[in-house]
């Protein structure tokens, strides 16, 4: 992700660069017929390997996922599993390579419809893959909901029928416990609800050469330390605390606990030196709660203004407990003026509500913004899913973008994107957003690029609560960061 660097196993492709792979691989000699073949193969394999033979209803659709689906009923009869096929459509409609592999079939061909699935002791759903752009129909719907409503384990071909495969959004998919997917992911394997829909994913080899992957145009991955661990800030024996920076927060008040727990969060994943600059008044409140930590007093006017001048301190945080107010907004503007790494969290997003324009106007550096869905929408007037929403808003304001929750979406000014997989539902708790926003402001301190830092970070965020497991508090989580470095380091 750094120069021509683009680690290709965690890519997350677009349904059109799906189809512009396949179009590349058909145009180089493999013929659409074989990845057909491949594609229905790698599906059959996966359900031979996770059950023993049983009745399975095999749900076609009319375009090439159901001829993906012909290919599963052919290879599961002749290993001798009691295979029905309904399809969706006239057989007579099918064509190019789903027409093939349908005549190949010798078997009854019914409607989609419920009654389809009585008996079946399990589906797979080869109805329509990751492009569709509509509805469901009628039938269809009530099908699915019929193999839900009946328990029936479901096996979805590229994705739930249903699923959006670019925004991961549901029209009407039924769960399934395994989707067999093809080449790499797509975002809507891994954006909620279409992560939850698709239940464990396996991305099968279908001899899409490597040359034509590589040669795609890819902006948006899945988060994974392959994207950013070699730029991760090292410690040097030659260096010391001044050379691994010195992270400044805005601290609040009389809200005194977010900013620690993010200055301890900095802290712990390597800036050299923190300071937390706090109202006089809560002066004894943090010098009594923090160590390590360096607690600086604003006693009068102009005392931040000093602290700005100071070019040793290499990055800026205000947000967490700082009070939605004209004081925080002008604070905050005058961060943003120093050029340097910034970050903006919670209060320091919602004061510029309806203010996004003066928000991008006074953006000169390098500057993060770690929005929940409710600030987001606070600042942004942009409507969609949720990938495309901070794209947008990334490219409009000049930040990387951070849209928080499950399916964390952290986005650059330039389009890359990154979609984060492994935050643990116990991270729904009080100040584990300002921790977060502590390891990014530890790693933009540090010098890292700001794009890797915010990816990085939530990577993190993410491994160490699945680390602690149920009970975690977020004061409990920088204090797990360590051992997250330590396994990095490591593997």
């Amino acid at each position: 992700m750094t120069g021509d660097a683009r680690p290709l196993q965690t890519a997350l492709l677009s349904v059109a660069q799906m189809t512009e792979a396949d179009r590349a691989a058909i145009g180089a000699g493999t013929p659409g017929s074989l990845l057909m073949q491949n594609a229905g193969n790698a599906v059959a394999r996966e359900i031979t390997r996770r059950w023993s033979p049983r009745p399975v209803t095999v749900l076609c659709g009319p375009g090439n996922n159901g001829g993906d689906g012909f290919v599963v009923a052919n290879v599961l009869a002749q290993s001798g599993w009691p295979v029905r096929v309904a399809l969706s459509g006239d057989r007579e409609n099918l064509r190019g390579d789903a027409r093939l592999h349908a005549t190949r079939w010798s078997g009854g061909i019914e409607r989609v419809a419920p009654t389809a699935v009585e008996g079946a002791a399990l589906v797979v759903d080869a109805l329509f893959g990751s492009g569709l752009s509509r509805r469901l129909d009628s039938q269809v719907v009530a099908t699915l909901t019929a193999v839900t409503r009946c328990g029936l384990p479901l096996v979805a071909v590229d994705v739930p029928s249903g699923v959006m495969g670019d925004t991961g959004e549901s029209v009407g998919a039924a769960p399934a416990v395994c989707t067999v997917t093809f080449a790499r992911k797509k975002p809507g394997h891994v954006l909620l609800p279409g992560r939850e829909l698709c239940g464990e994913v396996v991305v099968a080899d279908i001899g899409i050469p490597s040359a034509v992957l590589e040669s795609l145009s890819i902006d948006t991955w899945e988060n994974d330390p392959a994207l950013w661990r070699t730029e991760l800030p090292r410690a040097k024996s030659s260096g010391n605390k001044y050379t691994r920076g010195h992270a400044l927060l805005c601290g609040g008040y009389p809200m005194t606990g977010a900013a620690r727990m993010a200055a301890r969060a900095a802290a712990r994943i390597g800036a050299g030196l923190t300071t937390i600059a706090v109202p006089e008044v809560a002066f004894a409140i943090y010098a009594t709660a923090l160590t390590s930590i360096m607690v600086q007093p604003l006693t009068q006017d102009g005392d931040l203004a000093r602290l700005l001048s100071d070019s040793r301190y290499t990055a800026f945080l205000i947000g967490p407990g700082a009070g939605v107010n004209d004081a925080t907004r002008e604070t905050a503007l005058a961060i943003l003026g120093t050029a340097r790494p910034v970050l903006l969290d919670a209060d320091a997003i919602s004061v510029f509500a309806s203010r996004g324009a003066e928000l991008a106007r006074a953006i000169h550096g390098p500057c993060v913004m770690t929005p929940h869905d409710g600030e987001f929408a606070r600042v942004f007037d942009l409507h969609g899913d949720k990938l495309g929403r901070a794209r947008a808003a990334a490219r409009q304001s000049g930040a990387v973008i951070v849209l928080k929750g499950a399916d964390t979406v952290v986005a650059a000014p330039d389009g890359r994107a990154v979609v984060n997989t492994n935050a643990p539902a116990n991270l729904a708790t009080a100040g584990s957003g300002d921790v977060l926003g502590g390891l990014i402001l530890g790693l933009l301190a540090q010098g890292m690029d700001a794009f890797l830092a915010a990816a990085a970070g939530v990577w993190m965020h993410g491994a160490a609560a699945a680390g602690f497991g149920p009970g975690l508090l977020a004061e409990d989580l920088p204090d797990l960061v360590p051992a997250v470095l330590r396994r990095l380091e490591h593997e």
